[in-house]
């Protein structure tokens, strides 16, 4: 089984996030970059298909060249080998331009499952694995909490407003992962060390025959406006406090 799992490189989920000043981006001077969490369900339910049925796992990513600590994150953890085609001007770039560059450098390496995570926790598109499907001529399975693979086809599972959805595809086939569909393994110091000695490879665009071709620009970043500070609701007993509570929330808030 030949599986390629694209991640991509995020600011960790506690970091406090700046606009820059030119108002288009994001200040990256104190950030904290790791690997996308949804994309950490991709790479387990490869390792795990690659453990019971065998192949390689080759992990992939677009970006500058911090985003070899995520592949190498990915290669602790029991993947086979990594590329990177690096772009130092790619974060925030249209996804689905992303996507075509990540096609172009999957397309080699002839996978039977390709696995994305179902979504960016950054800029929250999810569209990365759907784009790449397109491109690729491929059946996509999005959001799937469920995977069975063999005799040449992929059976997953999805939750649809509190009823669940069988699909089927056959392989090769895209599937993008959400949260329930495994316990991601942490990386072990000796899969640290052995990561180190994998093969990486590094591409440019120039090397894949492509320009990039964005279709969508940013034009501004705002904070979300500042939250109303809250206020206590007086009374001396729970009653009281209830009643003055059941007030607010009709007069006030205006919710009941």
């Amino acid at each position: 089984m030949n599986i390629v799992v694209c991640i991509k490189q995020v600011p960790d989920t506690e970091t406090q996030i700046k606009i820059a000043s030119d108002g288009k981006n994001i200040d990256a001077s104190d950030i904290k970059w790791v690997m996308n969490p949804y994309d950490e369900f991709g790479v387990e339910e490869a390792l795990r298909i690659k453990e019971a049925q065998g192949g390689e796992v080759t992990v992939v990513g677009v970006g500058p060249k911090r985003v070899t600590e995520a592949l190498r994150t990915a290669l602790a953890m029991g993947a086979d080998k990594a590329v990177l085609v690096e772009d130092d001007d790619i974060y925030g770039a249209d996804p689905v331009g992303v996507a075509k560059i990540l096609a172009k450098a999957v397309e080699p390496l002839n996978p039977d499952l390709i696995f994305f995570g179902q979504r960016a926790v950054d800029d929250d598109c999810g569209l990365a694995g759907a784009a790449l499907a397109e491109f690729m001529d491929l059946p996509q399975m999005a959001v799937i909490n469920k995977l069975t693979v063999e005799d040449g086809k992929a059976v997953a599972t999805r939750p649809v407003e509190g009823q669940t959805l069988t699909l089927e595809a056959s392989l090769p086939a895209v599937v993008t992962a959400q949260k329930g569909l495994n316990e991601p393994r942490y990386a072990s110091l000796p899969g640290i060390m052995k990561a180190k000695k994998k093969p990486f490879e590094t591409k440019t665009l120039a090397d894949l025959g492509m320009e990039r071709d964005d279709k969508i620009e940013v034009i501004a970043l705002s904070p979300p406006p500042e939250r109303a500070a809250g206020r206590a609701i007086e009374g001396e007993t729970p009653q009281e406090l209830a009643a003055g509570l059941a007030k607010a929330l009709r007069e006030e808030a205006k919710v009941i």
